[in-house]
């Protein structure tokens, strides 16, 4: 099964690009498999077993499948992800000439690992925004093609380059899109409004706004001498976007399960698409029981927060505690912070070590070095958002928020085995 499932992981990620993109995927893949699309500013008519999506921003979705057992006594099953990446976002004016190229000026988004962008082949894609025949409508676009690339500085111009030096976001990384005579002047919005043409066939009046990324157009793949490994952009988090995806399609039809991917957790989650906004809350306000029923139902789940996790690098492997190392192919990983960074405790801990171990899944822990910071994830904020129990897991990675992250070839097979089993569980601690 896994390659089937890496394959799909591989065809997810080339078909998201952006959180827009990767929403849009999810989307279409719920709705193929009868899962019905809900519109906020419409009423609600939801039945008992019936499935249903709903998308906010275009960048963030909450899926779920209402159970036939009473979500009151027995509690949903949720689990989270969120849609975004680190990356370089198009600036809203962002046009320069500088030396006979036209370049585009970028803000970084994110914390990304800076150095891997110099040299690929980039492409540009997310959501413009435009006006046609008196309206204002919003559009997805995907250049594709590599239409940009950041050149290094040769060594010989930088002889301190292999010692490290710091990338100034504002000089150096503004990608090189063309060679342009002096009296050119390009117009980037009439570029925009080409690509509307040319990929869904619109005209438009006037492009209004844009909210565009650069992306490696090289394509996820399996790699090693043995196929050990994914190499791919994004795949903190979509690979725990399409985990989720797969484990809910899996689904049996008695509880209630809830999938959730939410934009902005690499800025902080602070939006109205984001965790640490209303989102998952005022959807779950609209099919539950209100009042103390709500309650209720909010006291008996539980929440598995998927991120990825920092696998032990065997290059640095001092940069781990000695005894939480994770290693990539040796399953999900349990991630815990005393100081609530993430929201494991030892109850959600042990159901999860417990799902692992009845269906035959390897699993691992992660505790960062007591001398080290330690990153976040959305199970916090969420925990607190709802007061729902969390669990913080994720697979093992290398070089995460790099252009192109590195993760174990069998691991995914595994989360999906154990979401899957999540998902069907009867009973909840």
């Amino acid at each position: 099964m896994h390659e089937e499932l890496n394959q799909g992981l591989i065809d997810y990620l080339r078909a998201s690009p952006t959180p827009f993109h990767a929403t849009a995927s999810l989307a279409q893949a719920l709705q193929a498999a009868g899962y019905k699309p809900l519109d906020e500013s419409e009423t609600w008519h939801t039945e008992p077993c019936g499935r249903y999506y709903v998308t906010r921003n275009d960048s963030a979705i909450v899926a779920f499948q209402l159970g036939s057992h009473s979500v009151i006594e027995q509690g949903m099953r949720l689990v989270g992800a969120h849609t975004d990446s680190p990356c370089l976002r198009v600036k809203p004016q962002p046009e320069l000439q500088r030396q006979g190229f036209w370049q585009l000026g970028v803000e970084v988004y994110g914390g990304a690992l800076l150095a891997p962008w110099f040299d690929r082949d980039l492409s540009l894609a997310g959501r413009v925004t435009y006006s046609r025949d008196g309206r204002i409508e919003s559009q997805l676009i995907d250049f594709k093609l590599p239409i940009a690339v950041i050149p290094s500085l040769a060594i010989h111009l930088n002889r301190e380059a292999n010692q490290g030096w710091t990338i100034n976001p504002q000089n150096e990384l503004p990608p090189i899109l063309a060679q342009i005579a002096s009296e050119d002047s390009p117009d980037f919005r009439a570029l925009l409004a080409d690509q509307l043409s040319r990929e869904h066939g619109l005209v438009a009046d006037v492009v209004l706004d844009f909210e565009l990324s650069f992306y490696d157009t090289q394509s996820a793949a399996v790699i090693g001498l043995n196929g050990d490994f994914i190499a791919g952009a994004r795949l903190d988090n979509l690979l725990s976007c399409y985990a989720g995806l797969q484990a809910l399609l899996r689904a049996g039809t008695e509880e209630t399960c809830v999938l959730v991917c939410t934009d902005h957790e690499e800025v902080g989650s602070t939006s109205m698409c984001g965790a640490d906004g209303p989102f998952l809350e005022q959807v779950l306000r609209r099919v539950l029981p209100e009042g103390e029923s709500f309650q209720r139902s909010i006291n008996r789940s539980l929440m598995i927060s998927a991120d990825n996790a920092h696998a032990v690098h065997p290059n640095y492997s001092d940069k781990h505690d000695g005894n939480h190392g994770p290693k990539l192919n040796a399953g999900p990983v349990i991630k815990v912070n005393s100081n609530q960074r993430y929201a494991t405790s030892s109850e959600t801990a042990g159901f999860f070590r417990h799902l692992c171990l009845e269906n035959e899944v390897s699993v691992q822990s992660f505790v960062t070095r007591s001398d080290m910071g330690c990153g976040s994830t959305i199970g916090p904020i969420t925990a607190s958002q709802l007061g729902v129990r969390t669990v913080d897991i994720g697979l093992p990675t290398f070089a995460m928020h790099s252009i192109r992250e590195l993760a174990g070839s069998q691991d995914l097979a595994q989360l999906v085995k154990v979401l899957s089993a999540f998902y069907s569980s009867a009973e909840l601690p």
